[in-house]
């Protein structure tokens, strides 16, 4: 898998790109087909943002953001929200499982 790092704007440390790199693919491998993911890194004014974008094949791409006024803390405000949209996805594939709401077979 495939993780892209960018900043805008933005001046972002060795040790802060791998602590994302890691998060991003310590998430990716909790997705079934993952595919890459974009890690951005954007300064705004006194505001510091960072967004994840997780892409996986034949599902539909899981995006988290967060702003802050350091990059550390947007980054691990980022990764919670990231993870909790993993917990709900797997939530609602077990759900769909369970209730028998596959194909009807004659």
């Amino acid at each position: 898998m495939e993780i892209i790092i960018q900043a805008h704007n933005a001046s972002v440390s060795e040790q802060l790109r791998e602590r994302a790199t890691r998060a991003v693919g310590r998430a990716a491998g909790r997705v079934r087909g993952a595919v890459d993911a974009v890690v951005r890194f954007e300064a705004d004014g006194p505001d510091r943002r960072v967004l994840l974008q997780l892409h996986a094949a034949r599902q539909r791409s899981l995006v988290s953001q967060a702003t802050a006024s350091r990059y550390e803390d947007a980054l691990s405000d980022a990764i919670t929200r990231l993870e909790s949209q993993l917990r709900q996805a797997k939530r609602a594939h077990r759900g769909t499982r369970a209730s028998g709401e596959g194909p009807l077979t004659a």
